[in-house]
């Protein structure tokens, strides 16, 4: 394959990017987009050219690093998967493909296609944690939950972190990613006695951010890689208003 990209750079934060066009030949369509962007790479460093930056590591779809824009779209044309688990049969010989980096003020251009997602590193340490006794496994079988449950948590624990929700959001928003990090500790016995102090210390963070609010588009769901559901952001309102009228019930008994 032979095909025609169209890539953002841009050297460093706070400096002037720009589009740049390669040419990326003889591509075969069982690589992936990853291992595409390699050979130019190799290409350009052999022309004494600076590489493309793009941020990557397991190649698994399992550490969310990799996400960047394809033709517009949050991890390219294939639903439910990574840029690195995406290959190039799902385009055509001759294509032009334009790539950019996840765009939302929250997520600053550190280098080409890479952003720093250190904001939501800083949503996670907000509350994303319980309070256990550590030093010893705990027995396996100790507290008893549901099959139900334990796949709902689990379903919000596949959340990776990569970002697509933000980027394919109108309002770079990310509480799709906040309310599954949320969601998989607070309906949990072990995450009981922070939850309401979770939702409403992970949400906080989430604002101070600079992220927007959600406004129920939905394509942050079409985005996920992990097709995590809008129906945790709803769970996540219900726990933060509760959380918030027992917070200001708190404070009137405190100033009665």
């Amino acid at each position: 394959m032979n095909l025609k990209l169209t890539v953002w750079r841009q050297s460093g934060p706070g400096t002037q990017g720009r589009f740049e066009t390669y040419q990326a030949t003889d591509i075969s369509e069982h690589a992936s987009f990853l291992e595409m962007l390699d050979v130019v790479n190799t290409e350009l460093t052999r022309e004494g050219e600076e590489p493309i930056a793009f941020e990557h590591d397991c190649r698994e779809g399992i550490c969310g690093s990799c996400g960047m824009m394809i033709n517009g779209v949050p991890h390219g044309p294939s639903s439910r998967v990574s840029v690195c688990q995406l290959h190039m049969r799902e385009f055509r010989d001759g294509e032009e493909i334009l790539i950019e980096p996840w765009r939302a003020s929250a997520f600053p251009v550190l280098k080409d296609l890479v952003v720093d997602r250190g904001a939501f590193d800083r949503i996670i340490d907000a509350g994303g944690f319980i309070s256990v006794r550590t030093g010893s496994a705990p027995d396996a079988n100790a507290l008893a939950i549901e099959k139900d449950l334990a796949d709902h948590v689990m379903d919000a624990a596949t959340c990776i972190g990569c970002g697509a929700c933000v980027a394919a959001c109108p309002n770079a928003s990310a509480m799709l990613f906040t309310s599954a990090k949320v969601e998989h500790l607070n309906k949990l016995p072990q995450g009981q006695p922070e939850r309401d102090a979770r939702a409403l210390d992970m949400v906080a963070q989430h604002d101070a951010e600079g992220f927007g609010n959600c406004t129920n588009h939905g394509a942050c769901q079409t985005a996920c890689p992990k097709g995590i559901s809008v129906d945790f952001i709803a769970d996540l309102n219900r726990d933060l208003m509760k959380a918030t009228w027992a917070e200001a019930g708190r404070e009137a008994r405190v100033g009665d």
